[in-house]
C-alpha cells in the first residue's frame, strides 16, 4: 500500500512537469525576442507629419541617432523634447523594422488675436498684455498663461468677479483666430479700511496717509477705492513711514488683510499696527576717519536736534547734505552711515554719523524703465548724481523717495547690476505709472452763501512732464467763481516752483454792504525753499477790480467809492469810475512743522506775507498779514490748537487804500457773527451796511475730540473753542463820505469774543462743520450768528 502511493505521487509530478515544459519554452523565446529588439540598430529616421517645421529641425531634438541602438528611455526624452518646443500638439515615435518613424502634428499659427466683452480696460492694454501675438504658435498652455495676465490686469481694477474663456476660430492653411471672451463683472471696491493696534493717530488720520479710499459718493470719479493688491502693499510702507516720522522708531505693520464682506460688496481691509514706545532724539554727534575733514564745520548740516521728536527722514535728509558736503570738499567716495543708539529707558535715540570713505564706484548708467508717459527727464532731475560719477547708495536711496513722493508712481525700485568693469555699476530705475488726472466736485449748503458747488479737473503729470495744471469752477448764490492755475515743480531743473495763475470772481455783498464786486486777473509765482521747512514765494500780480451794482439805499462811503462825487442817501448812485488796476508784487515766508499737514495733530506752522501795490496801477498801497497756528496732543485722541491771525493795510504816495481792499471780517474769523458782522459800519444807511477796516487781529483756543458712542470710521468728531478779534480803522474815503452825518459811521477796536462748539464731520462730499456760538462781547451794531453751517476750514 505505501509503494503504490509513492508511485502515484512520482506520476503526478511527472504530469505537472509535462504541462508546464511549453510555457517554459515560450517564455525563453519571448525573452529571447526582446534581447534582440533592444540590440537592434536604427538604420534611418522618418519625420511625418510636418508642414512648416524642417524634417531636421524635428531630428535636432532626438536623443539618438542613425546607428545608435534603440533605447526606449531616449524615445521617451525625445517625445518630452519635442512636446517642450510648443511646436507640436502631438507627437509619438514607432519602431518599424530598422527605421524609427517620428509622427508630428503641428500646432497651428496664429492668424489674429481679438477681444470681446472688454469696456474698463481698453484693447491696447491687453494686447500688451498678453503673449501670445499674430505669427506666432498657438499652445492651450500659452492660451491659459495669457488668461491668467489678463485676469491679474482685471484685478489690478479691482474686477475680481471678472472672468475669461480663450476660444479659436480655425481657418484654411493650419491658421486660428485666437478671440479672448471676456465676463468683466462688477467693480470690487473698498467699502472700510480699519486699523488695529493704532493707539497714537485715529483711523481717520491714518486713512489720510494710505493711498487707498474707502467708497463714498463720488469714488466714481478716481480709481482709489478699487480695490488693488498692488496699491495695498504701497500703503503698508506709507503707514510705516509715517510712524517713522512722528517719533516711532520700531512701528512695523504686522498684517494686511483683505476680506469680502459678508454680502459679497466689497472688500473690508485692515492694517494691523505694532506701534512700539515714542522716541525723542538724543545726543547728536558727527565721527570721521577721514583725514582734513573737520566735523566742526559741518554742524550746520544737522537737522536732527536732541529732544525733538524721532523722525527718520531727517536722519536721511541729514546724511544726505553732510554727504553732498563733504563731495564739495573733495571727497567724492565720502559715506556718511548714521548709527542710532537706542536708549529704552529713557526713549531717546542718540545718532551719531560716521564719515568713512566708501567703495570706489563709479556710475556707468543709469537706465529708466517702465515710464510708458513720463519723460526720462522728470525721473533723472531727482538724482543728485549723474553718469559718471561716484556710486552712493545713500544717494540713490533718496532719490527712490523723492521718485515716490512725486505720486506719478506707483511703484518704485532702483535695481543695481554689474557694468563693463568691476569698478562700473549700472543703475536700473524701474518705475510703474498710475493715473495722476482727477476730476472731482462737491456740493452743500451754507448759511452765508447758501447753496455752494464746485467741480474741477486737474493732471499732476501734464505732458509727462511732471507740471501740475488744474481748472476750477466754484459758486453760490453769492458768489462766481473760476481759477486756471499752472505750476512746474522743477524750474529750469532746480528746486524752484514756478507758475501762474488766472482768475476769475464775483461776489455779491448787496445783503451786506450794498454792491456787488467784479475782480479779474493773473500773477506769476516762484517759490523756493530757504531752509528745511521754511519755503519763500515771491509773485507779481496784476488785476482789475470793479464794484457795480451799487443799491439806491446804499452806504454814502460806497456810493463815493464808485465813483459818485456827489453821493445822496437816497438817490441813484452816479458811479462814473467803478473800475481801478492793481499791479503788485509780494513775498510770502512759511515754516511748517506740522506732523500730518492734512490733519494735525502736533506742531506748528507759521505764515508771514507782505504786499506792495503801485508798480504801475491805480492803487498804491503796502499790506502785511501774519498767521500762526499751534497743535499740541493733550492725549491720543485729544488735541489743543491754537491760531492768532492778523493784518494792515496802508496807503503810500499821497493815495489812499480803496474800501474794496480793505478787510472784511465776521463769522469765518470770530465764531458766532455773521458774514461782514464786525468792523467798520455805516448805522444810518438802509442795512446798515459793513465798509471794511485796515487792520484786524483775531485769536483761537479749541479742543478737538471723537464724538463718544459713535464709530469713528463715520468720521465725525467734536471740538469746543473760544474765540477773540477785532476789525477797525475804516478808510479815508469812507470817513471822507461820512463825515457830514455825524454818528453814523461806527468804528471801534473794541475785542469781539464768544465760546462755542463744533460738529464736524469728514463726509464723502468733503469735510463739513456746524458751529453753535454764543457772543460774549462785541459793539452794539456788530451782527450776530448762532449758528453757522458750511465747508470747514481746515486750521
Amino acid at each position: 500500500m505505501q509503494k503504490f502511493k509513492v508511485i502515484v505521487a512520482g506520476l503526478r509530478l511527472l504530469l505537472a512537469f509535462l504541462a508546464l515544459s511549453p510555457m517554459i519554452a515560450m517564455g525563453d523565446a519571448t525573452w529571447t525576442s526582446g534581447a534582440a529588439f533592444a540590440q537592434s540598430v536604427i538604420k534611418s529616421i522618418e519625420v511625418v507629419g510636418n508642414r512648416r517645421v524642417e524634417p531636421e529641425t524635428v531630428r535636432s531634438y532626438l536623443q539618438f541617432n542613425a546607428g545608435d541602438s534603440y533605447s526606449a528611455s531616449k524615445v521617451d526624452a525625445s517625445i518630452k523634447a519635442l512636446f517642450a518646443t510648443g511646436l507640436f500638439a502631438d507627437v509619438s515615435i514607432d519602431y518599424k523594422g530598422a527605421t524609427v518613424v517620428v509622427t508630428v502634428k503641428e500646432n497651428p499659427v496664429i492668424n489674429q488675436v481679438a477681444f470681446e466683452g472688454n469696456s474698463e480696460v481698453d484693447t491696447a492694454t491687453l494686447i500688451g498684455e498678453v503673449q501670445l501675438k499674430p505669427r506666432s504658435v498657438f499652445t492651450r498652455a500659452k492660451a491659459q498663461a495669457d488668461v491668467q495676465r489678463i485676469l491679474d490686469v482685471y484685478r489690478r481694477q479691482g474686477l475680481f468677479a471678472a472672468s475669461v474663456e480663450p476660444k479659436i476660430i480655425e481657418l484654411e492653411q493650419d491658421r486660428v483666430n485666437l478671440v479672448f471672451e471676456i465676463n468683466e463683472g462688477a467693480a470690487t471696491k473698498v467699502k472700510g479700511i480699519n486699523f488695529v493696534g493704532n493707539h497714537a493717530f485715529t483711523d481717520s488720520q491714518l486713512r489720510d496717509i494710505i493711498s487707498t479710499t474707502q467708497v463714498g459718493w463720488f469714488d466714481f470719479l478716481k480709481g482709489t477705492s478699487i480695490y488693488d493688491p498692488d496699491r495695498m502693499n504701497l500703503d503698508r510702507e506709507l503707514i510705516r513711514q509715517f510712524y517713522l516720522k512722528n517719533g516711532y522708531p520700531d512701528a512695523s505693520v504686522t498684517a494686511a488683510n483683505a476680506e469680502i464682506d459678508p454680502n459679497s460688496s466689497g472688500f473690508i481691509i485692515t492694517f494691523a499696527i505694532d506701534e512700539g514706545q515714542p522716541y525723542t532724539f538724543g545726543a547728536i554727534n558727527i565721527e570721521s576717519s577721514l583725514p582734513g575733514i573737520d566735523t566742526n564745520t559741518l554742524n550746520g548740516d544737522l537737522l536732527t536736534q536732541r529732544g525733538a521728536v524721532y523722525d527718520a527722514s531727517q536722519i536721511d535728509k541729514t546724511s544726505e547734505k553732510l554727504t553732498l558736503d563733504i563731495a564739495d570738499q573733495g571727497y567724492a567716495f565720502a559715506r556718511v552711515r548714521p548709527r542710532p543708539i537706542p536708549d529704552a529707558s529713557t526713549h531717546t535715540i542718540a545718532i551719531t554719523y560716521v564719515i568713512d570713505e566708501g567703495p570706489r564706484i563709479y556710475i556707468e548708467r543709469i537706465n529708466v524703465v517702465g515710464n510708458s508717459r513720463t519723460k526720462d527727464f522728470v525721473i533723472r532731475r531727482e538724482f543728485r548724481l549723474a553718469e559718471g560719477d561716484a556710486f552712493n547708495s545713500l544717494m540713490v536711496d533718496r532719490a527712490k523717495k523723492r521718485l515716490q513722493a512725486l505720486g506719478l508712481f506707483k511703484t518704485v525700485d532702483i535695481k543695481r547690476r554689474p557694468g563693463s568693469a568691476p569698478d562700473r555699476v549700472i543703475l536700473d530705475v524701474v518705475v510703474e505709472e498710475q493715473s495722476t488726472g482727477e476730476l472731482s466736485f462737491g456740493a452743500g449748503y451754507s448759511t452765508s452763501e447758501g447753496v455752494i458747488g464746485d467741480i474741477s479737473i486737474s493732471e499732476r503729470n501734464l505732458f509727462g512732464n511732471g507740471q501740475y495744471v488744474r481748472l476750477k469752477l466754484a459758486g453760490s448764490f453769492q458768489r462766481a467763481q473760476v481759477d486756471l492755475s499752472f505750476t512746474e515743480p522743477r524750474f529750469l531743473d532746480r528746486n524752484l516752483s514756478a507758475g501762474f495763475d488766472l482768475f476769475f470772481k464775483q461776489l455779491d455783498y448787496t445783503d451786506y454792504s450794498g454792491f456787488e464786486q467784479r475782480k479779474v486777473g493773473g500773477d506769476v509765482r516762484l517759490g523756493f525753499p530757504i531752509a528745511e521747512k521754511l519755503w519763500m514765494q515771491t509773485s507779481y500780480a496784476i488785476s482789475r477790480d470793479e464794484i457795480f451794482d451799487v443799491q439806491d439805499n446804499a452806504s454814502l462811503a460806497i456810493k463815493e467809492a464808485c465813483g459818485d462825487t456827489a453821493p445822496t442817501r437816497t438817490g441813484s448812485p452816479n458811479c462814473k469810475d467803478s473800475g481801478y488796476w492793481t499791479s503788485l508784487i509780494g513775498t510770502t515766508i512759511s515754516y511748517d512743522q506740522r506732523n500730518i499737514p492734512a490733519n494735525p495733530t502736533r506742531g506748528y506752522y507759521i505764515e508771514v506775507a507782505n504786499d506792495f501795490a503801485g508798480l504801475g496801477g491805480d492803487a498804491q498801497y503796502w499790506r502785511v498779514n501774519a498767521e500762526g497756528r499751534f497743535y499740541y496732543p493733550i492725549t491720543e485722541k485729544i488735541t489743543f490748537v491754537g491760531r492768532a491771525v492778523g493784518g494792515m493795510i496802508q496807503g503810500w504816495g499821497g493815495e489812499d487804500v480803496r474800501l474794496l481792499d480793505s478787510y472784511f471780517k465776521g463769522g469765518e474769523t470770530v465764531r458766532g457773527f455773521d458774514t461782514s458782522g464786525i468792523g467798520p459800519r455805516d448805522i444810518g444807511s438802509a442795512n446798515k451796511d459793513a465798509l471794511g477796516g485796515q487792520k484786524y487781529w483775531a485769536a483761537t483756543a479749541e479742543v478737538r475730540f471723537p464724538l463718544p458712542w459713535i464709530p469713528e470710521d463715520i468720521g465725525l468728531s467734536g471740538a469746543v473753542f473760544a474765540d477773540a478779534g477785532s476789525l477797525w480803522d475804516a478808510t479815508a474815503g469812507a470817513k471822507r463820505a461820512l463825515a457830514g452825518d455825524p454818528g453814523s459811521l461806527q468804528d471801534s477796536d473794541g475785542i469781539r469774543s464768544s465760546v462755542g462748539g463744533s460738529i464736524m464731520w469728514n463726509s464723502p462730499v468733503g469735510p463739513l462743520r456746524m458751529d453753535f456760538a454764543k457772543v460774549l462781547t462785541k459793539e452794539s451794531y456788530d451782527q450776530t450768528q448762532f449758528f453757522r453751517f458750511g465747508a470747514q476750514s481746515k486750521f
